[in-house]
């Protein structure tokens, strides 16, 4: 049931646009391997795969770097606010408040002069990283505390031992929260819609792919549509392989009692 859908948009792919309008067949009555090639130079879906790549890399290392940090803070460090502050990441995920902070957001983008680029967009997909800090707050906890005492023992500041121990005793987390990251940063369309409305080779996959099915010829691409959608599955499948090695990892006991 759940991957019917996906077969069915591959194998309309491969096939011609009035064959897929008519839908009388399930299989191709001639294998149309040219769509792929056609969407990928006509529909200019290699400067849509770059933009798209672009902002899932950077957001995902960002979020990764800043929610790694703030979740070592949190649980390693004592400072005033701290409990203030785990609340208002709570907050924003329980507080939906959708396409009224689209405003707000442009604007301050506007006055960062950063509009006009997907630096713009980057920056606020990693601001919203409260989902990904409680995901490594967790794996945190997890990693015995002797390992710092040890390490401040022997000289090391705070910075190099999350550095050179926490970090990398994260990994596992640090898979599960790159793959969520990257898929929702891949997915993303409103963000890029309002970023991109001015500056269309800027635009990323999701936003060309929709220009694409509600384009002026929409109804003859139609076919071209499907294989732009078969195209935005490859890189999250390939992510998804990377990441799920770490899904099974946990954290070697680095300290025996």
């Amino acid at each position: 049931m759940t991957l019917f859908p996906i077969v069915m948009a591959l194998l309309g792919s491969f096939k011609s646009n009035a064959e897929l309008t008519a839908g009388a067949t399930i299989l191709p009555d001639v294998w149309h391997f040219k769509n792929y090639a056609e969407v990928w130079q006509q529909a200019h879906f290699s400067t849509y795969t770059w933009n798209s790549l672009y902002v899932s890399i950077l957001t995902t290392v960002g979020t990764l770097i800043v929610a790694s940090m703030a979740a070592y803070a949190v649980d390693r460090l004592n400072y005033v606010g701290k409990s203030v502050y785990v609340a208002l990441q709570a907050a924003t995920m329980f507080i939906s408040i959708g396409a009224v902070v689209l405003r707000p957001q442009f604007e301050l983008m506007v006055k960062l002069q950063l509009h006009t680029s997907l630096t713009g967009v980057i920056l606020i997909l990693v601001s919203g990283h409260a989902y990904i800090f409680f995901i490594l707050l967790s794996f945190v906890k997890a990693i015995p505390r002797e390992l710092d005492e040890a390490a401040m023992i022997d000289g090391c500041s705070k910075v190099w031992i999350f550095t050179r121990i926490i970090f990398p005793l994260l990994k596992p987390g640090l898979g599960v929260a790159a793959l969520f990251t990257f898929r929702n940063a891949w997915n993303e369309y409103i963000l890029p819609l309002v970023f991109t409305m001015s500056q269309p080779k800027l635009q990323t996959l999701t936003v060309g792919l929709a220009g694409l099915r509600y384009g002026i010829a929409s109804a003859a691409q139609t076919h071209y549509m499907m294989a732009g959608a078969c195209l935005s599955i490859l890189p999250l499948l390939i992510v998804y392989v990377l990441a799920n090695k770490t899904f099974m990892q946990v954290t070697s006991g680095s300290v025996k009692g």
